[in-house]
């Protein structure tokens, strides 16, 4: 008997790094636009809810004690601390979205995507950068937030990133802000059929 191979395939976990002002956001959300299979992963915090902010889509808002547990109990894919509050990613909402067939998409810095390797070492991980360093520059001063050595301190740690980031499987290059949207669907189209996720399609029982 033929096994049933239109089964539901599960969800990719895709990991997105990229120094500051590379235009990450810019590329995957012009990339998923309108795609229904596509979310981004809701992390826990500790820091206090803003107003207009709920519970469990911006953030799910715990207490520090709640987060402690958490990190001992392995609950969280990656975590850190910032600005004084603590932030990390849930492995149940990844772990259920992606049983449903999501693909959750993890924006983070280099040191938790090495955290995330450690726990879900299949994750799909892109890296995304500009065209330069000098254009890099150039957009920070463009963005106007950053003091001229808040963005010197910027360009450092892209070098370091850049020199950390060996252990991602592509490399996105956002000259043209359509053009690294198609790279980021072409990459999401080539690793759906890779062998290990439609073996299933050459099973028989």
């Amino acid at each position: 008997m033929k096994r049933d191979t239109k089964m539901k395939e599960k969800g990719r976990l895709i990991v997105i790094s990229g120094p500051s002002g590379a235009g990450k956001s810019s590329v995957v959300f012009r990339a998923i636009e309108g795609r229904a299979d596509m979310c981004f992963s809701t992390s826990v915090t500790t820091r206090a809810q803003r107003p207009g902010e709920v519970d469990g889509r911006e953030y799910f808002f715990i207490d520090l004690d709640r987060f402690h547990e958490m990190v001992a109990n392995d609950e969280l894919l990656e975590h850190a601390m910032y600005v004084g509050n603590a932030y990390g990613t849930p492995r149940k909402f990844v772990e259920d979205k992606l049983a449903e067939g999501m693909n959750v998409l993890l924006d983070i810095e280099i040191q938790g995507a090495r955290q995330v390797m450690e726990k879900v070492p299949e994750a799909l991980k892109i890296f995304i950068i500009p065209p330069s360093l000098e254009e890099l520059r150039n957009r920070l001063v463009k963005r106007g937030t950053d003091s001229a050595e808040a963005i010197e301190g910027r360009l450092k740690r892209a070098r370091e990133e850049y020199q950390e980031a060996v252990f991602y499987d592509y490399i996105i290059v956002n000259d043209d802000l359509d053009v690294a949207a198609e790279e980021f669907n072409a990459i999401l189209t080539a690793d759906r059929c890779r062998y290990p996720f439609r073996r299933h399609w050459l099973e028989e029982v």
